[in-house]
């Protein structure tokens, strides 16, 4: 059978699927008759509790006087400390910190700079893939999409380990360590071999570098002549360190608890954890972003006329332009109402970073954009606890002025995510202790078995 032979959808296939969309409805009125929590969460929105971790909260309002629950800007702590006063604190300290945010995940405390220093040398240690990988592993299967391959590759080193199935802390925290050394060879190197072998692009292999950090490492690979800038890679920083972590309710981190509680490997728990952020409805939003927005600077002609961009949005939640789904992307959160801190932190660097690029009128364009989709949405929708502008919003922004490809854009995701689901593997082992099993209630009719002459 020829290759592209796998791929065809044909009559046979047609005829199953539709006995699939048949036999497979539920009505969503059984939904509210036994009150599932559809997606885990309540009617409210919020997520129902299934766990608890110390590695991290998402707090998404505030409380009044008398404890109520009411709309308010959110915040996000790394181990009780505010993830905005992390980025902040690099910022003025000229101080890369990624690292540091990696370190405080997975051990629960700030290091100090001989802990840091000596962490920072065993990822630099571990930044090494095993030899010929890249050529057997990366090259000879380039792939069109980078987290299939990063998924692969993850999956491969499993057997360049002699110990891939020990679960001890010990073991597992070695492996995790070196996967979070990795991921940013990995993910670029699959670019690499994609841009080669399928747009046939010039291939260019560059090592990392052990004193460079994590964000320079990823610029100087991906770029042909290895230059940046200090604040491009200062930015690239802070973008990691926003997305390393959201609480263990997000769909990957709870990915990772829900196979780490099954007692499998490592490797095949970051696979499985990839291939949940690989979702557009998760890791993949801000490719949807950066697409709205060519679509946005073609048909508003001024950028500056609030008018023409609110009627545009407006044909947008309509369902009459872009991809007429009737959605903003970037706008609005599952868990924060008036705004996203990750966002609100991404504004300020994106707004510093459009100046060096000379990006300030499309840096001026998005924040107009964000103000006005949220009264436009509140209007349209009828949202009374407020919407604001979510992480993706500003994250596509800044990889397209970092220059990323937006095959890596998910990828990216990845990269930073990892020091998440490492912390969340180890504690789900520490402290778990039994598979994780939610029910499901079977609807279906029972109807008796019959021999196939009688069918």
């Amino acid at each position: 059978m020829k290759i592209n032979e796998y791929s065809q959808i044909t009559p046979e296939i047609m005829n199953l699927s539709d006995l699939c969309l048949k036999n497979s409805n539920i009505d969503p009125e059984l939904y509210i008759k036994y009150d599932v929590k559809r997606g885990l969460r309540d009617v409210s929105g919020k997520g129902v509790l299934t766990g608890l971790t110390e590695i991290s909260e998402v707090q998404p309002d505030s409380t009044d006087e008398s404890g109520e629950m009411i709309p308010g800007h959110g915040r996000l702590f790394y181990r009780g400390i505010d993830v905005e006063d992390i980025v902040n604190g690099s910022m003025e300290d000229n101080f890369f910190c990624y690292e540091e945010t990696a370190y405080l995940l997975l051990f629960g405390q700030l290091p100090t700079r001989e802990q840091l220093n000596q962490f920072i040398k065993i990822l630099a240690f571990y930044r090494t893939l095993p030899p010929n990988f890249v050529r057997d592993i990366i090259l000879k299967a380039p792939s069109a999409n980078m987290m299939n391959t990063l998924a692969r590759s993850v999956l491969t080193l499993y057997s360049y380990d002699t110990n891939s199935e020990d679960v001890s802390i010990p073991n597992v925290l070695r492996q995790s360590l070196q996967l979070i050394a990795l991921f940013p060879c990995l993910a670029v190197y699959a670019y690499q071999a994609y841009n080669h072998y399928m747009e046939g692009k010039s291939l260019f292999i560059h090592r990392p570098r052990p004193e460079l950090s994590t964000a320079e490492n990823i610029l100087r690979m991906l770029r042909p002549d290895k230059q940046y800038t200090p604040l491009e890679a200062r930015i690239l920083d802070a973008a990691l360190v926003l997305h390393a972590e959201h609480g263990g309710g997000n769909n990957s981190t709870f990915t990772t608890h829900v196979v780490t509680s099954t007692g499998t490997d490592t490797y095949s728990s970051v696979a499985a954890s990839l291939g949940s952020l690989k979702g557009p409805k998760h890791g993949g939003a801000n490719i949807k972003v950066v697409e709205m927005f060519e679509y946005i600077k073609e048909a508003v002609s001024d950028w500056a006329d609030e008018d023409e961009i609110r009627n545009y949005l407006g044909e947008i939640l309509d369902k009459k332009a872009f991809d007429k789904t009737g959605l903003i992307y970037g706008m609005g959160h599952a868990v924060y109402s008036l705004s996203d801190p990750r966002a609100r932190v991404l504004k300020k660097l994106v707004r510093d970073l459009s100046e060096e690029k000379g990006l300030a009128q499309e840096y001026e364009l998005y924040a107009n954009v964000e103000r006005i989709a949220a009264e436009l949405i509140s209007e349209k929708r009828r949202i009374y606890k407020g919407v604001g502008a979510n992480v993706d919003f500003y994250s596509g922004f800044v990889y397209s002025m970092l220059e990323l490809p937006m095959q890596l854009y998910t990828p990216m995701f990845a990269v930073s995510r990892i020091a998440g689901w490492s912390a969340h593997r180890i504690e789900e082992l520490i402290n778990g202790g039994r598979i994780i099993r939610p029910a499901y209630m079977q609807v279906c009719e029972r109807t008796a078995y019959k021999p196939i002459e009688k069918r």
